[in-house]
């Protein structure tokens, strides 16, 4: 991996870079996704049909665009027991987490006759996206799920792209049926993300579309936003590690393997304030990537968006974290605890030497779902909140408005609204 000294120029150097990545700087895709969404809006199935054979070399039909109890069954035979077991102990584990995320009602009465509080009611239908290109990831259909049913989510739409034969990956549809998902459709791509927004007669109509995809998947979620919710428009996975002198190079460098195998896009960051770990950490990363399967991705993550960072202080280098603000960031310094209290953007903070990556991806319980390409300065991971809607409970005597009534009106009339003053005013009328 490159060794830089970390200066200004070359942190704005890298941030220009990655943000590059954003789903949005991909101009030349979204006029082709914008068509495919609104062929689905216009022409509903026979849309999601034609895309469907012509991506995924599939036929789709009413009949087999949902998956039936029968292929779960069949999944479930044929899944790895020592899967399905680590699957139901990760399943709750997130459940536990999500758990502690829930929010209650609350009203509060006044003496003075006025009442105010905030309803949190869950959403009816939301529809969870699961990938089912290069690989399987029924990890994301736990993530995705469980919040929802922690919520209290009526029901929860999957889709997710069948193979050429139709199939769908045993462990995505057993992770589905031990997670709660209601039914599941043999659909992905933009095709999936429209016929979920709109509804067809086949696939019914979400109130929000959350989970992980690529390039076309993140561009119609843009391109639904407003129709139905989405959690956010995902970008390329990060990791970044803030590590000093006590970090093992060796750990350090297998964990930013764990994100760079994930594509070509893919970022991978080092900062620190050592250069003997720098360097000791850039011979690790070639021994690995030469007996890593994945390997041809890693190079090309590498070389395009794989970075080891020299600052001259822990002060710059925490510097460089927030501003970068990365999906995933580990923390391996002397003492993990104290410096993670000066760091304000991230997706995810893995402290300490042993709570790697991989650890949040699969079984620890907090979502793997997270803000990507500096959005983490102002998203969250995906939570129980993604999935509630608050209403706001205002009550209000007929005294308790009278005391306060003249003062509405000054308001109303300070900004030309005669029509809200008088609202008011009615009320009182001799």
């Amino acid at each position: 991996m490159r060794i830089q000294k970390l200066t200004k120029e070359v942190r704005g150097d890298i941030l220009s870079s990655l943000l590059k990545r954003s789903p949005s700087s991909y101009g030349e895709y979204e006029a082709r996704v914008n068509a495919i969404v609104e062929d689905v809006r216009d022409r509903g199935d026979a849309a999601v049909f034609e895309y469907t054979e012509r991506f995924d070399g599939y036929k789709l039909t009413p009949e087999n665009i949902e998956v039936t109890q029968d292929e779960i069954d069949e999944a479930y035979k044929q899944i790895d027991p020592k899967v399905l077991d680590v699957i139901r102990k990760a399943l709750a584990n997130i459940r536990a987490h999500h758990e502690k995320q829930l929010r209650n009602s609350w009203i509060t009465p006044e003496a003075d006759g006025t009442i105010l509080g905030q309803k949190i009611s869950p959403l009816r239908r939301v529809g969870i996206y699961v990938p089912g290109g290069k690989a399987a990831y029924p990890s994301s259909v736990l993530m995705c799920t469980t919040p929802a049913k922690v919520a209290g989510v009526d029901e929860i739409i999957m889709v997710t792209p069948p193979g050429k034969t139709g199939v769908i990956n045993p462990g995505t549809l057993v992770a589905a049926k031990e997670a709660g998902v209601d039914r599941i459709f043999k659909v992905g791509g933009s095709q999936a993300i429209a016929a979920a927004a709109f509804g067809t007669d086949c696939v019914p109509k979400v109130d929000k579309i959350v989970g992980p995809g690529n390039i076309y998947v993140a561009l119609a979620k843009k391109a639904v936003y407003g129709q139905v919710g989405i959690d956010s428009i995902a970008g390329p996975s990060e990791i970044m590690v803030l590590a000093d002198d006590t970090a093992n190079p060796r750990f350090v460098a297998a964990d930013l393997l764990s994100q760079a195998e994930h594509d070509e896009l893919a970022s991978a960051i080092l900062v620190t304030t050592s250069m003997d770990l720098a360097n000791k950490v850039s011979e690790d990363v070639d021994g690995f990537v030469a007996v890593l399967e994945r390997k041809e991705i890693i190079r090309k993550s590498l070389d395009n968006y794989g970075f080891i960072l020299v600052a001259e202080n822990m002060d710059d280098a925490i510097d460089t974290v927030n501003e970068i603000a990365s999906e995933h960031l580990e923390i391996v310094t002397a003492n993990p605890f104290e410096t993670m209290t000066k760091v304000r953007n991230a997706g995810a903070i893995f402290l300490g030497s042993y709570s790697s990556e991989p650890l949040g991806d699969y079984f620890a319980g907090p979502n793997h779902v997270l803000p990507t390409n500096g959005t983490a300065k102002f998203f969250s991971p995906l939570g129980v909140d993604d999935f509630i809607k608050k209403s706001s409970i205002i009550y209000y005597s007929k005294e308790a408005l009278e005391g306060i009534s003249d003062d509405i009106q000054t308001f109303a009339k300070a900004e030309g609204l005669t029509a809200h003053a008088n609202s008011i005013a009615v009320r009182f009328e001799k």
